[in-house]
C-alpha cells in the first residue's frame, strides 16, 4: 500500500522528465547515498572498506561502461579487459612525465586514452557483428596485453614489468588511509552513474537501443548507424578506461600487465549478464554478486564446520557463476535488475490481485 503513484502529480516537464518519477524512489535512492557517504565511513572496519566496498564501485562502473555497450547498444565485446588497462597505463605514465598533474586529471585522461583505443577496435562494428565482433574486440585484449608486457615505454622501462603508484593526494588530502579512498572512488561512481542514466535516458540512449533491437531498421528512420556504434564504444571506453585508472590507482596501488587479462573481461561480462542487460542498476547488483559470491564461499562453509580448501572453493565458484549465466540466459534473461523490477511493480498492485 505504501509503494504508489496516486496523487503524485507532475506539474512541469522537468517533473516529468525526473529519473525517479516515483517519491518513493526519490526517497530511497536518498537514503541509500546518506548509508554510503555518512554511515559507512563512520561504521565500516577498514578491512571492509578495503576488501569490499572499493572492489564492488570500481567493478560497478567498469560494469557500467560495459553496459552501456552491450547492454545498450548490442554489440558484444570480450576486450573489456584491455580498455581498463588502457586507462590504468595512460593514467599512470602521466603521472610519472608530468609529475604535477592533478590525481583527477590523470584519471580523465587515462579515460580518454582508453577511449582513442575503443573507438579504434570499434571501427570494425561498422561492418561486421555478432561472434565476429566479439572476435576483434578479443583481438585488442590479445594486443594490448602484449603492447603492455613487450614494450618498455608504456612501464618506464621497469625491469620487472611492475608499476607502483606514488602516494596520491586530492585537494591536500591524503588517499592512503581507507576512508578517503572509499570517499573517492564512491564521489566518481555516483557522479558517473548518473551521467550513464541520463545518457541511456536521452536522444543518443533511443538511437543506442533501436541498433540494438534492429540495427537496418534504425537506419531506415535516419538513425547513422556508424554515429552510434562508434559513440557507444567512445562512452563505454571512457567509463571502462577511469574504472581501470581507479582499480589500478585506489584498490591495487602496484600492478602487472596480468591484472588486465581476459580474466577480467570475463569476469565483467558476466556482472553485466547476471546483473542484467541494459540497465544501470543491473550493473550494481552484478559487480555486488561477482565480489560477495567468493566471500560467502570462504566464510560460510567455516559456520557449519565444513572444511573447504581454497582451490575447492575457486572451482565451486566458477560453477555457480556458470549456472547462474545459463540460468539468467534461459529464465530471466534481463538478470536480477528485471527481478527488482518484478517485486517494485508486485508491491505496487499489493494487496489486490490486479
Amino acid at each position: 500500500m505504501f509503494y504508489r503513484e496516486n496523487g503524485q502529480f507532475k506539474t512541469s516537464y522537468r517533473s516529468d522528465q525526473q529519473i525517479f518519477p516515483v517519491r518513493q524512489d526519490r526517497i530511497f535512492i536518498f537514503a541509500v547515498l546518506l548509508l554510503a557517504f555518512v554511515a559507512v565511513p563512520l561504521l565500516a572496519s577498514d578491512y571492509f572498506i578495503k576488501a569490499l566496498l572499493i572492489p564492488f564501485l570500481i567493478l560497478a562502473l567498469a560494469a557500467i561502461g560495459l553496459n552501456i555497450l552491450v547492454g545498450y547498444c548490442g554489440q558484444i565485446s570480450l576486450g573489456t579487459g584491455a580498455f581498463m588497462a588502457v586507462g590504468a597505463y595512460a593514467a599512470w605514465n602521466i603521472g610519472v612525465r608530468f609529475p604535477q598533474t592533478p590525481l583527477i586529471v590523470e584519471i580523465l585522461l587515462g579515460g580518454f586514452f582508453a577511449t582513442l583505443v575503443g573507438v579504434l577496435f570499434g571501427i570494425p562494428s561498422l561492418r561486421i557483428r555478432g561472434l565476429y565482433l566479439a572476435v576483434a574486440t578479443l583481438a585488442a585484449q590479445f594486443f594490448v596485453d602484449w603492447a603492455f608486457l613487450r614494450i618498455p615505454f608504456f612501464t618506464n622501462y621497469s625491469p620487472s614489468g611492475n608499476v607502483s603508484v606514488p602516494a596520491l593526494s586530492v585537494f591536500g588530502i591524503s588517499l592512503q588511509a581507507a576512508i578517503p579512498k572509499y570517499l573517492f572512488v564512491l564521489s566518481f561512481v555516483t557522479v558517473f552513474a548518473v551521467l550513464a542514466k541520463n545518457l541511456v535516458r536521452g536522444a543518443i540512449g533511443r538511437q543506442w537501443m533501436a541498433i540494438r533491437d534492429m540495427d537496418v531498421a534504425a537506419a531506415v528512420v535516419g538513425i547513422r548507424p556508424m554515429y552510434a556504434k562508434l559513440t557507444a564504444f567512445a562512452v563505454s571506453s571512457f567509463i571502462v578506461g577511469v574504472a581501470g585508472a581507479l582499480w589500478g590507482f585506489l584498490h591495487l596501488g602496484s600492478w602487472e600487465p596480468l591484472a588486465f587479462d581476459l580474466n577480467r573481461s570475463f569476469q565483467l561480462l558476466f556482472m553485466v549478464i547476471i546483473g542484467g542487460l541494459g540497465s544501470i542498476l543491473g550493473s550494481f547488483f552484478g559487480a555486488a554478486f561477482i565480489v560477495l559470491v567468493p566471500v560467502a564461499l570462504n566464510h560460510i562453509p567455516s559456520w557449519f564446520g565444513l572444511p573447504l580448501a581454497i582451490d575447492t572453493a575457486a572451482h565451486i565458484e566458477h560453477m555457480i557463476f556458470g549456472a547462474l549465466i545459463v540460468f539468467f540466459l534461459i529464465a530471466e534473461p534481463h538478470g536480477l535488475a528485471k527481478l527488482w523490477t518484478i517485486a517494485k511493480e508486485k508491491l505496487r498492485l499489493w494487496p489486490f490481485p490486479h
